[in-house]
């Protein structure tokens, strides 16, 4: 981590990642990358949809290959990069018919090395195979819900599941969140863990680097208006009034709460539930 000379309040506790130590170009490759709108929140109508998002700084796309479509062909890093819509380091690679692609980094991956999709490709980090073929114990990232579904699951940075065990046809998988899921054998999943687990311990110092990520203030609900939040209102400070904590759209949120579907169509693979509320 890079730390600051504390020049202001805010720089006495900022915290930064060290990119000169990491990241091996500033220019990414041009016929992967491509200008895109941000939906900032913003339904097709342009509602509010999701509160506390806009602004920021304008991001270029990296188009990241999550699909690893091409099987039994190596790939060599040639570029480990950074990329402003992902929490993880992404890398340039080169297949050996030369198609590139961006793919996103496990956290030992350096330029020169050389990695495969493949049912009987090796157990090592950046390898990438079937669930069904992997021991038990191993941590992967970039993993599918079903075959050839693209890697949905493990994804931020220093985000890793573990494979807990085999049967019927299906895989039990620890997920970041602490929830134990079955996936299907035949999906794919990349041995090792997610580039730059240091994300995790960064402090942002400032209420403006969160306004440069796209995040806006969040307003607690008891100093609204009762017009304006369930919780709002009265003279002075007051206590919700009701047992649990709701948006202002009245769903139960935050404290540990449970907001899943009681019906979601997932809930017959999942094994154990995540913890919720303060770990």
């Amino acid at each position: 981590m890079k730390k600051y000379k504390p020049t202001t309040k805010s720089r006495r506790n900022m915290t930064g990642i060290n990119f000169r130590n990491i990241v091996t170009t500033n220019s990414p490759e041009k016929s992967l990358t491509s200008g895109f709108k941000r939906g900032v929140g913003r339904n097709n109508r342009g509602r509010i949809t999701t509160r506390h998002k806009g602004g920021g700084h304008k991001r270029l796309f990296r188009d990241v290959d999550f699909s690893y479509n091409k099987h039994n062909i190596p790939f060599t890093v040639k570029t480990v990069e950074y990329d402003p819509n992902r929490s993880g380091f992404i890398g340039l690679v080169v297949y050996k018919d030369g198609e590139k692609r961006y793919v996103l980094l496990h956290n030992s991956a350096r330029v020169g090395d050389t990695y495969v999709a493949s049912e009987n490709a090796p157990l090592v980090p950046g390898n990438r195979l079937p669930l069904g073929n992997m021991i038990v114990g191993t941590f992967v990232y970039n993993v599918e819900l079903k075959n050839n579904g693209g890697a949905k699951v493990a994804r931020s940075g220093g985000d890793y599941a573990e494979v807990l065990a085999k049967e019927g046809g299906y895989v039990d998988l620890k997920m970041p969140s602490s929830e134990v899921r079955k996936i299907p054998a035949n999906a794919w999943a990349s041995v090792g863990e997610v580039s730059n687990n240091e994300n995790r311990l960064l402090n942002l110092g400032k209420a403006g680097r969160n306004r440069w990520l796209g995040i806006r203030p969040t307003v607690r609900g008891t100093a609204q208006n009762p017009v304006d939040h369930p919780h709002g209102g009265g003279e002075g400070r007051q206590g919700r009034g009701r047992r649990r904590a709701i948006s202002i759209y009245g769903k139960p949120t935050g404290k540990g709460q449970k907001s899943r579907r009681a019906k979601k169509y997932s809930n017959k693979f999942v094994v154990s539930r995540r913890k919720v509320g303060k770990r």
